[in-house]
Protein backbone atom coordinates (compact mmCIF):
# COMPACT_ATOMS: atom_id res chain seq x y z
CA UNK A 1 0.00 0.00 0.00
CA UNK A 2 1.26 3.66 -0.56
CA UNK A 3 2.83 5.57 2.41
CA UNK A 4 0.89 8.20 2.24
CA UNK A 5 -2.91 6.57 1.76
CA UNK A 6 -1.55 4.44 4.93
CA UNK A 7 -0.38 7.65 6.43
CA UNK A 8 -3.75 9.28 5.85
CA UNK A 9 -6.38 6.73 7.06
CA UNK A 10 -4.35 6.36 10.89
CA UNK A 11 -4.46 10.21 10.42
CA UNK A 12 -8.08 9.90 10.22
CA UNK A 13 -8.30 6.87 12.61
CA UNK A 14 -6.54 9.49 15.21
CA UNK A 15 -9.23 12.42 14.10
CA UNK A 16 -11.98 10.33 15.11
CA UNK A 17 -10.48 8.84 18.29
CA UNK A 18 -10.12 12.54 18.83
CA UNK A 19 -13.64 13.85 18.23
CA UNK A 20 -15.01 10.90 20.23
CA UNK A 21 -13.55 12.45 23.05
CA UNK A 22 -14.12 15.67 22.66
CA UNK A 23 -18.29 14.86 22.18
CA UNK A 24 -18.12 12.51 25.18
CA UNK A 25 -16.46 14.40 27.59
CA UNK A 26 -18.53 17.92 26.49
CA UNK A 27 -21.57 15.78 26.36
CA UNK A 28 -20.98 14.43 29.97
CA UNK A 29 -19.93 18.00 31.92
CA UNK A 30 -23.27 19.48 31.28
CA UNK A 31 -25.19 16.81 32.94
CA UNK A 32 -22.85 16.78 35.59
CA UNK A 33 -22.76 20.06 36.27
CA UNK A 34 -26.87 19.67 35.97
CA UNK A 35 -27.14 16.88 38.70
CA UNK A 36 -25.16 18.20 40.78
CA UNK A 37 -27.22 22.08 41.13
CA UNK A 38 -30.23 19.69 41.12
CA UNK A 39 -29.18 17.55 43.96
CA UNK A 40 -27.47 20.76 45.73
CA UNK A 41 -30.90 22.87 45.54
CA UNK A 42 -33.07 19.56 46.39
CA UNK A 43 -31.13 18.82 49.75
CA UNK A 44 -31.65 22.45 50.31
CA UNK A 45 -35.34 22.14 49.88
CA UNK A 46 -35.14 19.24 52.19
CA UNK A 47 -33.42 21.05 55.02
CA UNK A 48 -35.86 23.82 54.84
CA UNK A 49 -39.13 21.83 54.60
CA UNK A 50 -38.49 18.66 55.77
CA UNK A 51 -42.86 17.98 55.43
CA UNK A 52 -42.57 18.38 51.93
CA UNK A 53 -39.32 16.04 51.60
CA UNK A 54 -40.58 12.43 49.94
CA UNK A 55 -42.23 14.60 47.00
CA UNK A 56 -38.99 16.85 46.88
CA UNK A 57 -36.64 13.24 46.79
CA UNK A 58 -39.41 11.68 44.06
CA UNK A 59 -39.25 15.05 41.74
CA UNK A 60 -35.30 15.10 42.30
CA UNK A 61 -34.96 11.27 41.06
CA UNK A 62 -37.05 11.86 38.29
CA UNK A 63 -35.18 15.10 37.04
CA UNK A 64 -31.59 12.91 37.78
CA UNK A 65 -33.22 9.99 34.91
CA UNK A 66 -33.89 12.91 32.61
CA UNK A 67 -30.31 14.64 32.61
CA UNK A 68 -28.96 11.30 32.63
CA UNK A 69 -30.54 10.42 29.75
CA UNK A 70 -28.64 13.49 28.09
CA UNK A 71 -25.08 12.02 29.50
CA UNK A 72 -26.18 8.37 27.61
CA UNK A 73 -27.40 9.97 24.47
CA UNK A 74 -23.84 12.08 23.76
CA UNK A 75 -21.83 8.68 24.80
CA UNK A 76 -24.11 7.08 22.06
CA UNK A 77 -23.30 9.78 19.67
CA UNK A 78 -19.34 9.47 20.57
CA UNK A 79 -19.65 6.36 19.65
CA UNK A 80 -21.21 6.31 16.62
CA UNK A 81 -18.38 9.03 15.84
CA UNK A 82 -15.73 6.44 16.24
CA UNK A 83 -17.81 3.33 14.49
CA UNK A 84 -18.71 5.41 11.26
Amino acid sequence: MDPIVEAAMINAEATKALAMAVAAGFGVLGPGIGIGVLVSRALEGMARNPEAAPKIQSMMILGIAFVEALAIFALVIAFLIKFT
